[in-house]
Formats: C-alpha cells, sequence, structure tokens
C-alpha cells in the first residue's frame, strides 16, 4: 500500500506541474509578472497536498506580514521541504538552493528564472549567489533558505551546523529572520533508499522574528546559534513527544 500511495503521489506531483506549467512559462517571461508565477507554484502544492490526502497543519506564532521582507529559515531532512514552504508561507520570496535543479526538465527552467542558484563547484558561486540574495532583498522580496546547506543530518531530528549565509544577508540588510521549524517531514518522504511517502498530518511551527536592525557582521555567530537554538528546540519537544 505504501509503494502505491508513492506512486499516486509522483503521479499527482507531475500531472498538476505540467498542467500549471503553461501558465507559469508566460509569467516568467516579464519581472513584474514573476509574483504570478510564484503563486502559480503555491496552488502546485496546495492542489498537490489536497489530492494526496495530507493535512497540512501549521502553528503561526507569528504571522508574516504579507509586503514584509524576511530571511526565513527551516531545517531541511526531507526533499518534500521545498513544496511544504510555498504552502505555509505565503510572501513572495525566492529560494536559496543548489543549481543541480536546474537539470530537471521544466522544473529546472521555473527555478533558474525565479530562484537564486548555488553551484557548490564553482568557487566563486557561494559569493555570487550571496551577492544576489542581497540584491533580491534589497528589491523588496524575502529569502527562503535552509541554512544546514542542503540534506546534510545523518539522523533527523538532529540538525548539523547552520552556515553563515542566511544571516550574513539579513544582517547586511537588516531585515529578520523568521525561524521555522519543519516537524515531521522526514517522517513522510524521508532521505532514503527506496524512495516512499508515508502518510502523516504534515506539522509545522512558524515562530517569532528575530530582529536585526542594529546588528553589525560581528552579530553573524550570535544570530546563526540563536536561530538554531530555537528550531532545534522545537524539534527536541516533538522528538519527546513522539516517544
Amino acid at each position: 500500500m505504501r509503494l502505491l500511495y508513492t506512486i499516486w503521489c509522483a503521479i499527482c506531483l507531475v500531472v498538476f506541474y505540467l498542467l500549471l506549467f503553461p501558465a507559469q512559462f508566460v509569467f516568467l517571461q516579464r519581472e513584474a509578472w514573476k509574483p504570478l508565477a510564484h503563486r502559480v507554484n503555491r496552488l502546485w502544492g496546495q492542489l498537490l497536498f489536497f489530492a494526496i490526502g495530507m493535512p497540512v497543519r501549521v502553528e503561526y506564532r507569528f504571522k508574516p506580514e504579507p509586503r514584509g521582507v524576511y530571511v526565513f529559515c527551516a531545517n531541511h531532512f526531507s526533499y518534500l521541504d521545498i513544496a511544504v514552504m510555498g504552502i505555509i508561507i505565503q510572501n513572495y520570496y525566492a529560494f536559496v538552493g543548489k543549481s543541480d535543479v536546474k537539470h530537471i526538465p521544466l522544473l529546472g527552467y521555473m527555478f533558474a528564472k525565479l530562484h537564486v542558484q548555488v553551484d557548490r563547484s564553482q568557487p566563486n558561486s557561494r559569493a555570487y549567489s550571496l551577492t544576489k540574495s542581497i540584491r533580491t532583498l534589497a528589491s523588496g522580496r524575502s529569502i527562503m533558505i535552509f541554512p544546514e546547506g542542503g540534506i546534510r543530518a545523518e539522523s533527523p531530528p538532529q540538525m548539523v551546523p547552520f552556515k553563515d549565509g542566511a544571516f550574513t544577508m539579513a544582517i547586511q540588510q537588516q531585515v529578520p529572520v523568521v525561524p521555522i521549524t519543519l516537524l515531521n517531514v522526514y517522517r513522510i518522504l524521508p532521505d532514503v533508499s527506496p524512495v516512499r511517502m508515508h502518510w502523516h498530518p504534515l506539522r509545522a511551527v512558524v515562530h517569532p522574528p528575530i530582529e536585526t536592525v542594529g546588528m553589525t557582521p560581528d552579530d553573524v555567530e550570535r544570530l546563526k546559534q540563536e536561530t538554531y537554538q530555537v528550531i532545534d528546540a522545537e524539534l527536541r519537544k516533538e522528538a519527546m513527544v513522539s516517544t
């Protein structure tokens, strides 16, 4: 049954994206239309989770202002996390993610046009992506980032240490960091082989923002650790309840 459910989820993911891609392709052709392309992504996620019968339960301890500019930081244990973020956060944001996505047909085209790519094989890619992210924030658009630098944890829900980029850009632009805890996505789609979807009501917490006004580059480490601790505390609490 789990294999059949996984196949059904894959079919829904592909079919809905193919149906929505023509509209998305049009919206990606002009900068002024790109927020509409972002909404198409959000609609794709909503249709997907509805079709696979998976409720999304988010505890908003902070409700981001729709036109506010933030650096959203979440733990990252599953490839499903990307679709989840489009459901729980309504703001217009750019993902910072691996350039490998650009090789996926259609999806890669959208990612290259709408988000910020990091090519770890290129020595200057991190500096380029940081500069582009800062420009994105300066333009009034939020950033969504997984500060672990990818799916790197070997034993979720234990995270690996965060990288500096998210906190450097937040301080440089003096915008708040919003921690987000994805509580059980790794149980729904574990990063293991063979790939299998498990049915659970998806749960997440959007935490109050950490303000960066008045911070300097010397505060990057402190901001990074504070964000890590907020997310980690919620993961530990969830792990205790689960056991």
